[in-house]
């Protein structure tokens, strides 16, 4: 069959190969039947002489006719393939295609122009030397329908990647230096460009807010129908759908950065990829076409040997049905389309898998990892407490520390300069600026050593925190995010900031668990915060105060322990132990190295798309062993029988017609078992 393409477009547009495959199917149909109706006459039209009416020893030749064309142009793709296929030592299906096809149409041709030749082992009781245009005009046009059906189906899995590209934008309206506007293609749009975004328009790019106010519908990303108010700095995603509020916009990312883009690729990608069961299955393969042949040869020798007359006639009609029937097409189809359905099937909700190996390991997963931030909690925390405990006030200290925090982008950082803003509070410059990974920051304000972190940071620092070791403990136990505020070498106060948990987290746990899925939380927050969230979510097991670099040795002890683990996690510092997972999981409202590191990606940065990916998994395998026993299942079956096992008790002989059509429906089957996957339950 044709590649996959590479990049898929917006526009529909026809399938070369499908519509070539049709056109050989028409023509073929056409031809074939006055074949059939001229060899067989009263099987084909009951009650009407057919052979009758036609001259004594034209059907031969009439037959010839109508075949010809069916074998030789009908065909010829089949035949290129099956040429290919032995010049590079890979044979396939069109191996025994191409074989099957040509010794039937090559016999039948030698048959009509010399059957003198033929000596008697291949005449009938009238001394007729049988001709099969029939069997190779049918077996063609049946292994046509089951091409142009498959190509339909691989067709139809791209309708997925079609709709995401539907929902961009076709064009933007810029805003010049001289504040002129101008509607552009969307090809156009550049990194930096100011755009203007009218009520009801679809926001053209990634981006940032720079003026105006407005709701924007988020749903193709968050799965949510409310709308998601939007102002000065905040973020805006391409071919979500402004509301009533006119937006000026700057644009950040374009062309294939822009999310859609990269949830397009991801698709594309993983459509084309294989799963490491599809291994076993080119294995199988490799010694199942040179196993049918040389069935096929023993077949023929035996019918040679030991089968009623016409020996050799019965001889090329079985060998013909074996290579017919063994075609190992549904074999090959079995794993593909079911991965190319799983993947369509899992963007129309949110959930990206990279390539096809995430989907089947994550079937196996019984152990989930997750970050705490952003991953179970909204992510976006709020400054919820401050209190001093030298001789300052908490506007002066909440100034300091956020002056420190404002060059920071860790979402905690974001809530404490929030929360100064709020105070209208004004913000000092920083110098000696420091981050210490895991524990805090700390620099030079206003001429004062400051620095803000967690414990670790305290010990580093020298600092004792015994006087507030009870109020930090109170706060902690509500769930609060406590940090120490250290100004001079000394103790200044303590902030606790709140993270709300996600409204859709608890359901999701509860569902992770009815999956059979332990789930293990880990983070950098204190261990009573981490407890007390924990413990309203019926979260298994948690680990505390964790720096970055630690999360990766815990995701490889529970790998030692013997579990399958997933890592679910939003940021730059969760990268390394979603690599090292056997499925990293990324929230797609996270960091662009998240999404890199990580097998499978959550557009909608929601735990309940674990859910739906852990049931896409175990569906989408489920869905392939089905394939793979109906195609193994069919074979070890089939050639027993075209290879006339039956003869001998019933007296039964399979037709390379049947054996063809048996073929076709064998690979509809797999098409319809795969395409089944599209409406399951997630």
């Amino acid at each position: 069959m044709a590649l996959e393409p590479e990049t898929v477009s917006a526009e529909e547009g026809p399938d070369p190969e499908l519509v070539d495959m049709t056109r050989r199917l028409a023509v073929s149909l056409v031809l074939t039947i006055p074949v059939l109706i001229l060899a067989m006459g009263d099987m084909v039209l009951p009650g009407t002489p057919v052979e009758n009416s036609i001259p004594s020893g034209w059907a031969p030749w009439l037959e010839l006719l109508f075949a010809t064309p069916v074998c030789l142009w009908a065909a010829w793709p089949f035949y290129v393939r099956g040429v290919r296929s032995i010049i590079n030592r890979s044979l396939n299906m069109f191996t025994l295609i191409g074989l099957g096809v040509s010794v039937a149409f090559v016999y039948s041709l030698v048959a009509t122009l010399v059957p003198g030749i033929f000596p008697d082992s291949f005449r009938d009781e009238s001394g007729q030397v049988g001709v099969y245009f029939e069997s190779a005009a049918v077996i063609v046009s049946l292994i046509l329908v089951g091409q142009v059906l498959e190509l339909r189906a691989r067709a139809a899995t791209g309708a997925a990647i079609r709709r995401l590209l539907n929902m961009a934008a076709t064009s933007a309206r810029r805003i010049d230096d001289t504040g002129n506007e101008a509607d552009i293609p969307l090809e156009q749009v550049n990194h930096g460009d100011k755009l203007r975004v009218r009520p009801g328009e679809k926001i053209p790019v990634d981006g940032r807010i720079i003026s105006g106010h407005s709701s924007v519908n988020e749903s193709m990303v968050s799965g949510e129908p409310l709308p998601v108010d939007k102002a000065e700095g905040d973020q805006v995603i391409g071919a979500t759908v402004n509301g009533t509020g006119s937006l000026i916009m700057v644009a950040e990312r374009v062309g294939d950065e822009t999310l859609l883009a990269r949830i397009v690729n991801m698709v594309s990608e993983a459509q084309r990829s294989r799963a490491p069961v599809q291994k076993l299955v080119d294995k199988v393969a490799a010694i199942f076409v040179p196993t049918v042949i040389v069935v096929a040869i023993i077949t023929f020798i035996t019918w040679a040997l030991v089968g009623p007359a016409p020996e050799l006639s019965h001889a090329l009609v079985n060998a013909v049905a074996v290579l017919i029937i063994a075609c190992p097409c549904a074999l090959g189809l079995a794993t593909p389309m079911s991965i190319m359905v799983a993947t369509g099937r899992g963007a129309s909700h949110g959930v990206l898998f990279r390539n096809a190996e995430a989907i089947e390991i994550l079937r196996d997963v019984d152990t989930l990892v997750v970050d705490k931030t952003g991953t179970l909690t909204v992510g976006r925390p709020e400054l919820d407490t401050i209190e001093t405990t030298a001789d300052m006030d908490s506007d002066t200290l909440l100034s300091l520390i956020a002056s420190l925090e404002r060059g920071s982008e860790h979402p905690l950082a974001e809530a404490i300069v929030r929360g100064a803003d709020v105070r209208e509070l004004d913000l000092s410059s920083v110098s000696d600026f420091e981050s210490v990974t895991g524990k805090g920051v700390k620099g030079m304000v206003q001429g004062k050593r400051v620095a803000m972190g967690n414990s670790a940071l305290c010990e580093l620092l020298e600092i004792d925190t015994a006087n507030v070791r009870k109020r930090v403990e109170a706060l902690r136990g509500d769930g609060r995010t406590v940090m120490f505020c250290i100004v001079d070498g000394l103790l200044a106060g303590i902030l606790a900031v709140a993270d709300p948990v996600k409204e859709t987290t608890p359901g999701a746990v509860t569902a992770l668990h009815q999956e059979g899925i332990r789930i293990v939380m880990v983070t950098g927050d204190a261990k009573a915060t981490a407890q007390a969230v924990a413990g309203k979510l019926g979260i298994d097991e948690v680990f505390a105060d964790v720096l970055p670099e630690d999360k990766v040795e815990i995701v490889r002890k529970l790998q030692r322990q013997g579990a399958i683990v997933a890592m679910a996690g939003d940021g730059i510092n969760d990268a390394p132990a979603l690599a090292a997972a056997n499925v990293g999981i990324a929230m797609g409202t996270g960091t662009d190295v998240a999404m890199e590191s990580a097998g499978v990606t959550l557009v909608k940065g929601d735990l309940r798309g674990i859910v739906q990916a852990t049931r896409l998994s175990r569906l989408t395998m489920a869905n392939i062993k089905q394939n793979l026993l109906f195609a193994f299942g069919y074979n070890s079956l089939g050639v027993p029988i075209a290879a006339g096992i039956l003869y001998p008790f019933f007296g039964l002989l399979l037709s390379p017609m049947i054996a063809a059509a048996a073929m076709s429906l064998s690979s509809v089957s797999v098409i319809g078992n795969a395409l089944r996957l599209r409406t399951r339950s997630l």
